[in-house]
């Protein structure tokens, strides 16, 4: 397998017990999932700067990172085009993040086709990620080590 190690940072954005999401989609446009504001590094571009541009770039809004909550790694293995499958390790980095301006859009020409904001309480019935549960979990945990345990 070709190993693949992508880093990315994200955002937990929450304000008056809403919780600010971006909806993904998959290159297919099959699958459709909200997920949190973010995404991948660009070569030598530093984590706090790429948090800020992609909260920017999916939703309209202009983001101050105020904590970094952790770290979550996952690994899947996906087929590739041509060639052998591809090992992919997604090393991502989560901050609780704050609204400081903007007004709230969609991406166009992205990977979201959708940004809103989610009563927190209505989480739990959205079709998600994974990484909005472990941002969430880290949010209201804070772990002192930056890092949730994972279910099964």
């Amino acid at each position: 397998m070709n190993p693949q190690l992508r880093v990315a940072a994200y955002a937990i954005c929450v304000q008056d017990g809403r919780i600010l999401l971006a909806r993904w989609v998959s290159r297919d446009g099959a699958v459709r999932q909200w997920t949190l504001p973010g995404g991948g590094m660009d070569h030598g571009e530093d984590p706090l700067d790429t948090v800020v541009r992609e909260v920017e770039e999916e939703t309209g809004y202009a983001m101050e990172p105020v904590s970094l909550l952790g770290l979550d790694s996952v690994r899947r293995a996906y087929p590739r085009r041509f060639g052998t499958p591809a090992d992919l390790q997604s090393l991502r980095i989560v901050y609780e993040g704050r609204i400081t301006g903007g007004e709230l859009r969609h991406e166009t020409n992205g990977s979201t086709d959708q940004a809103a904001w989610h009563p927190l309480d209505a989480v739990a019935s959205l079709d998600r990620t994974g990484l909005v549960d472990t941002g969430l979990e880290l949010w209201r945990s804070r772990p002192a080590v930056g890092h949730v345990a994972r279910n099964g």
